[in-house]
């Protein structure tokens, strides 16, 4: 039997709820799904590649199909050490389309057999990003309801 593998690529920093819902929608079609996080340098993250990873480690420690790996370089490359044909991405609104578009299709032109398939969050998770959750942070605020409870500890140490 040949297994369904997916790939849900992210700087996750943090995980947020939103996250953790397309998670458990892709672990629900998939037969595995890799949680691949980037180092996302150009980013400046917040949090640590470590702590991301350990992060998302505790936030889906209940889902019993997923691995958490990071990754450096080609997501492409990635995808292909580890058995993946498929990229999972999430999309909150319209906003989101045009860049995920655009990221697809620059996939799909290093390899042309991975897919990426787009995941709507529930719409309580729609407006959560990471990127909502640090500004948040910065300003001494309380992010409680937007994250992984197993995470806040980690969150709020920083």
């Amino acid at each position: 039997m040949c297994k369904k593998v997916a790939i849900y690529p992210g700087t996750f920093d943090p995980i947020t709820n939103g996250h953790v819902d397309i998670i458990k929608r892709a672990s629900a079609i998939f037969d595995k799904v890799f949680i691949g996080i980037a180092p996302s340098e150009t980013k400046k993250p917040m949090f640590d590649l470590l702590k991301r990873v350990e992060m998302v480690k505790l936030s889906t420690k209940k889902i019993s199909n997923i691995e958490v790996i990071s990754f450096d370089g080609l997501l492409v490359d990635c995808c292909k050490n580890i058995g993946s044909k498929t990229i999972v991405r999430g999309l909150r609104a319209v906003s989101d389309f045009e860049y995920e578009l655009q990221i697809g299709y620059a996939n799909a032109s290093l390899d042309s057999e991975i897919d990426t398939i787009y995941l709507m969050p529930s719409l309580e998770s729609a407006f959560i990003s990471s990127t909502v959750v640090r500004d948040i942070l910065r300003h001494k605020g309380n992010v409680k309801h937007l994250i992984p409870k197993e995470i806040v500890d980690h969150v709020y140490s920083i």
